[in-house]
């Protein structure tokens, strides 16, 4: 009975050593105090993709001048080729693999690779030509599928809208709820996916302030970002069934072995 005290007490010794080294893995940014942070200078700009649902809209001091270029979904083209428009929202654009977009009466535009600003000038400049010289159209561009996912050891794994157009990792994790006590935060992967449809794996360190340095700071429309279990949650999944059977069978050993000295003293 004395050796299984001793070889319990060693144990408890050896899950609070191990708590003690792991806890040390739970704090982002560590060495935030003693690096630089410059690099991170600089405001980001999503660029559209392929598969992204833009939200496009022209508007003039003249509001039947720009009305063939809103594309609404009470829109109608009669028989005579004339545009009939209703009340209705307005139908937005999905980008197609080849990054373009049918825009109405300019045809097709290539907007993949382009920022909000950029997409807005482009159609701004397409658009002056069939306007009166005094129009100076205002074009809007918005991004209306931009979302990312988080999955993994985080408090509620989700699908993460992102209504800005701009969100970072930091963001995104906090959305879902924030890594578990089980999440490996040294080694969280993101998966990419590029404009040709190839996916990259990039890990990132949560520990390592540096993160505020790196170009995957700011998440890309449809990323994905995986939580990887730490080695205590991948140990504590190793306990099935039978393992609690064991434990409670030498639970009882012990209880009977307990009561057998008693009586025998």
């Amino acid at each position: 009975m004395k050796k299984l005290s001793i070889s319990f007490v060693l144990l408890a010794i050896i899950m609070l050593a191990g708590g003690c080294s792991s806890s040390k893995q739970v704090a982002y940014f560590q060495n935030i105090d003693s690096i630089s942070l410059a690099a991170s200078r600089g405001l980001y700009d999503a660029r559209i993709m392929p598969k992204d649902q833009l939200t496009i809209t022209v508007l003039t001091t003249n509001p039947e001048a720009s009305a063939p270029f809103n594309l609404a979904v009470g829109n109608t083209i009669g028989t005579n080729g004339g545009l009939s428009t209703t009340t209705g929202s307005l139908q937005g654009y999905l980008v197609d693999n080849n990054g373009n977009i049918n825009f109405p009466i300019i045809g097709t535009l290539h907007v993949a690779g382009k920022t909000k600003t950029e997409c807005e000038e482009m159609i701004k400049n397409k658009v002056m030509p069939y306007l009166n010289a005094n129009e100076n159209p205002i074009v809007t561009v918005r991004m209306s599928s931009y979302r990312v996912t988080v999955i993994g050891e985080v408090g509620h794994p989700s699908i993460v809208p992102v209504s800005t157009e701009k969100m970072s990792i930091i963001e995104a994790l906090a959305s879902a709820g924030d890594l578990s006590i089980y999440g490996k935060r040294s080694n969280v992967l993101l998966i990419r996916e590029d404009a040709t449809g190839e996916k990259h794996a990039v890990r990132i360190n949560l520990n390592d302030a540096n993160l505020f340095n790196s170009p995957y700071y700011y998440l890309q429309q449809n990323d994905i970002i995986y939580v990887e279990p730490n080695s205590v949650k991948s140990k504590n999944s190793s306990i099935g069934n039978s393992t609690t059977i064991w434990f409670s069978f030498i639970g009882i050993l012990t209880s009977v072995a307990s009561l057998l000295v008693n009586i025998l003293r």
